[in-house]
């Protein structure tokens, strides 16, 4: 898997600073086990080459795969073809110039127009070379498309099907990458990830400016989409359509918010944990509920709770906001401050953890803290279907997912004891075989079990 990046004239040494990489030194970063390495090959006051490579783990890329035994893992293209894998994998080293956010200086060259070369390869598509021409031409690209030669000693076929694309045009670093970000998945038509609401968003960053016109929208929209559901949300009307005022549809993470809420606001807490409340969006809301006097946002990523204090200082503008303090911690530390508190939300968070080490956290919740309540909220792995993800889990930091049946035996388990009453639910578009996406449930404590 690489990228080069060509620039040439006067000014084609600038889109190092928006690289924010030294010429002079080989990038080289570890990410989850596999190695992205950038380097420099031409360097000089009027032509660049810049190539990013990915030399993957192919054990990792198997780690917490719910097929992990199945053969076909040894004879697919995912550890050599450009992909969304790639995009991965490289997008912290280019986040800079993703962004259009270099050192002070260099801002005014973020708008610059450079004549540019993009050479990435190998793809593996479906779509033809007419139509990969046609995802990048209206852009202002030329596109050139080679095949490798290869000789069996066999009579089988004289080209391989792996491509490899060369785009040259005039433009600016941040769009051109833009592009490939957003193309790259449709071209391959893989993701190796569950592909939720937060694409839509992503589509919309990436695509600001140039692909709501694009000829092939619905197309890009569909391959990068994959799911209805998911594509519905922004489907635009055919021309003969009537267009009526739009329900807006739910997004699944509003869902489990508004679940939450809905049930907290049932039991009435008084004092709220958030544990793992990452970015704070669910503490937000928690803050605005009825009764609330003590809500705490437990999350171990400093970068996270950076967000969340930002997010928390912009709800204190609104009146009856309650503001969360926000705690370094982990389900695997014992904190006196936690115990005896009367709810704690665990919303998609156990399976970011080994299935072996969460019997010891649950009962340090459970049976430490003894809190009134406990809310579990996780996804629903027969649902995955749905989603043409039989064999993969949802994010690839996913530890497990389990059935509803697994999900219930397992939180039957953690309450051996019997103190708390469990309740079962989902949350989600709810189908007849699959349930819905996700499921919670919600321990209370019975009377007089302390």
């Amino acid at each position: 898997m690489q990228l080069t990046i060509r620039a040439t004239g006067e000014n084609a040494k600038m889109v190092s600073y928006l690289l924010a990489k030294n010429p002079n030194n080989i990038y080289e970063r570890n990410q989850k086990g596999h190695l992205v390495r950038m380097f420099y090959s031409k360097f000089n006051a009027e032509e660049l080459e810049a190539t990013i490579f990915v030399t993957p783990d192919p054990l990792e890329m198997l780690q917490n795969k719910s097929n992990s035994y199945d053969i076909t893992h040894y004879i697919n293209d995912r550890e050599f073809a450009v992909s969304s894998i790639f995009c991965s994998f490289i997008r912290s080293a280019l986040g800079t110039a993703l962004n259009g956010q270099p050192k002070e200086e260099y801002s005014e060259w973020v708008g610059h127009r450079f004549p540019l070369a993009l050479e990435f390869g190998p793809v593996s598509s479906s779509l033809s070379d007419k139509q990969l021409e046609e995802l990048f031409k209206p852009m202002g690209y030329e596109v050139a498309i080679s095949r490798p030669e290869i000789r069996y000693s066999f009579d089988l076929k004289e080209k391989s099907s792996a491509r490899t694309l060369i785009l040259t045009g005039h433009q600016t670093l941040q769009n051109a990458l833009r592009h490939l970000f957003v193309l790259i998945p449709v071209i391959d038509n893989y993701k190796h990830y569950f592909i939720d609401e937060k694409e839509i968003d992503k589509l919309e960053r990436y695509g600001e400016g140039w692909l709501e016109e694009h000829p092939l929208r619905e197309l890009i929209y569909r391959q990068a989409l994959r799911f209805k559901e998911i594509y519905s949300l922004v489907e635009k009307p055919a021309a003969n359509e009537l267009i009526e005022e739009p329900m807006k549809k739910a997004r699944l993470n509003d869902m489990r918010y508004e679940k939450i809420i809905e049930t907290a606001s049932r039991l009435k807490p008084k004092s709220v944990v958030d544990f793992g409340s990452g970015e704070g969006k669910l503490a937000v809301q928690l803050g605005f509920m009825d009764g609330i006097q003590e809500l705490l946002a437990v999350e171990p990523s400093q970068t996270e709770t950076l967000k969340a204090i930002r997010r928390f200082e912009k709800a204190k503008e609104q009146a009856g906001f309650v503001e969360p303090e926000t705690l370094w911690g982990s389900l695997f530390y014992y904190d006196e401050r936690l115990k005896g508190k009367d709810m704690i939300i665990l919303c998609e968070v156990i399976e970011h953890i080994d299935a072996e080490r969460l019997p010891k956290a649950l009962d340090t919740i459970l049976h430490a803290y003894a809190p009134e309540s406990l809310i579990i909220t996780t996804p629903n792995r027969e649902y995955n279907e749905l989603y043409d993800m039989d064999d993969h889990f949802r994010h690839d930091d996913h530890r497990f997912e389990w059935t509803r049946k697994e999900f219930q035996v397992w939180c039957s388990e953690r309450n051996h004891q019997g103190h708390y009453e469990l309740e079962f639910s989902g949350i989600g578009e709810e189908q007849e075989l699959q349930g819905q996406p996700t499921q919670m449930c919600v321990f209370k404590r019975k009377v007089n079990q302390l």
